[in-house]
């Protein structure tokens, strides 16, 4: 699910905060205990309530009890609702009785659950929770869990084993947190994160350039530029998330600040109607347009599967976006799941499939990079004006350490044409600075400028 799930990219796939509804009064073929294929999750699935466990080699961590909502939909095994959100999760059927998937409406893939007789061995016990054992449980997750130390060229082994002899009984919690965000630190990856509520701390990886823009203010001036090339004041839908307007009488554009946060409701299925209808407005007359401009350069993420809808009034023929998968192996980095494709099929509804030109840059992240990984195979081809993308696609698995303290790492990949992007990012087609400070001290838009320039054949 691109996201951390919402920490960023992105939602966490554990089932930590599943809960809520009555359950349903037929048996649920779903009963039992099923593990993860990756993931590093177990469920014990019951009749009206179920225990997530997060598992490694030395921990098993029961995680928050859900109850099932009373009727699954059509062709699920068993549903659970979040607190306080409309958001639901579903048991489906697998290849088999002993297979299931887990399915989040708002993400690219489900996780593939198989049936095991018994819990492992490290669930006979409490994890304990001293400094040591919470330094253990961190480690590992990372080491069974990460699917990119060789493309950041890092020695997991070797920085752990530097900082394990750091901690002893009597490291405090400040101490505790600044070691193990310290080890992932120099990996600057926006999808990794830790947060420790009870001393206040919190950690998030990133990757910064001259281009990345920190203050809400800088932000602001940036979309600004765009003012002056539009022949009226952009249109806001999705809760304003999502922007339309007319750079000139014929070309037109399409700004999209993030993808999330598109209904008042917080529902991914309201989002998605909501995009729908901006996208009909937005599409209605494309006709004698030259093209189109879609800026991502400022995008923190959210649903993958808002992406595939714009991509959809985009194209004419049916093409793979992406495949994704789940690092599969604890002790092999290199092993990944089964692919899971996503599709582009092209909409009914009004599109425009004529020249598309799309900005990106630095602050171009998660699944505005997914967005543009799904915009490369599409005919014709879509080019790319700015800077290089973040390099994150993963959604953000969250976790638990005894302690109670909440992290976060990235252990999928979304690949295209036998390719993934993650830690390099994906390139512009044509190389623009502009949002740099110098940049927009010009008060001019230079990948605006350049786009237009490239649409009138100039």
């Amino acid at each position: 699910m691109a996201r951390l799930l919402a920490l960023g990219t992105a939602a966490a796939l554990g089932i930590s905060s599943l809960m809520t509804q009555q359950p349903s009064p037929s048996r649920s073929p779903a009963v039992g205990l099923w593990q993860t294929e990756g993931y590093g999750l177990v469920f014990d699935v019951r009749q009206d309530s179920v225990i997530g466990y997060e598992v490694t080699k030395v921990s098993c961590i029961p995680t928050t009890r859900a109850v099932t909502k009373p009727t699954p939909p059509t062709g699920g095994l068993a549903a659970f609702g979040e607190p306080g959100t409309p958001v639901t999760y579903v048991i489906l059927p697998g290849k088999s009785p002993n297979d299931a998937r887990v399915h989040l409406a708002y993400a690219a893939s489900d996780m593939v659950i198989h049936r095991i007789d018994r819990k492992p061995a490290t669930c006979s016990a409490p994890t304990p929770d001293t400094p040591l054992s919470n330094f253990d449980v961190f480690a590992q997750t990372w080491a069974e869990q990460y699917g990119f130390f060789g493309e950041k060229k890092v020695d997991w082994a070797a920085i752990v084993a530097a900082n394990r002899a750091r901690v002893t009984d009597a490291t405090t919690p400040e101490q505790l947190f600044d070691i193990i965000s310290g080890m992932i630190s120099p990996l600057q990856d926006a999808h990794s994160y830790i947060v420790a509520p009870k001393i206040s701390k919190r950690f998030g990886g990133v990757r910064k350039t001259p281009s990345f823009i920190e203050t809400r203010e800088g932000r602001d001036s940036a979309y600004a530029l765009v003012s002056a090339y539009l022949t009226r004041p952009l249109q806001r839908f999705c809760e304003g998330r999502v922007e339309f307007g007319m750079l000139g009488p014929d070309v037109g554009y399409l700004r999209i600040r993030g993808f999330s946060g598109y209904s008042k409701d917080g529902a991914f299925e309201t989002g998605l109607a909501a995009l729908e209808a901006g996208l009909d407005t937005a599409f209605a007359d494309t006709q004698g347009w030259k093209g189109l401009v879609i800026d991502v350069r400022i995008n923190g993420g959210g649903a993958d599967p808002y992406g595939l809808a714009i991509a959809r009034r985009l194209t004419a023929t049916p093409y793979t976006a992406y495949v994704k998968q789940a690092r599969s192996d604890p002790a092999d980095p290199t092993r990944w799941s089964e692919e899971q494709p996503s599709v582009v099929q092209p909409s009914t509804r009004p599109s425009f499939r004529g020249p598309v030109i799309e900005l990106t840059g630095v602050q171009s992240i998660s699944a505005a990079e997914t967005f543009t990984q799904a915009l490369m195979d599409r005919k014709p081809k879509v080019i790319r004006v700015g800077e290089t993308t973040q390099g994150v696609f993963s959604d953000v698995l969250g976790r638990t350490l005894p302690n109670g303290w909440r992290f976060g790492l990235a252990n999928e990949r979304f690949v295209t044409d036998g390719k993934s992007f993650d830690n390099v990012g994906i390139a512009p087609d044509v190389a623009v600075e502009s949002l740099t400070r110098a940049a927009r001290a010009t008060g001019k838009d230079a990948a605006v400028e350049k786009a237009l320039a490239m649409l009138h054949g100039r």
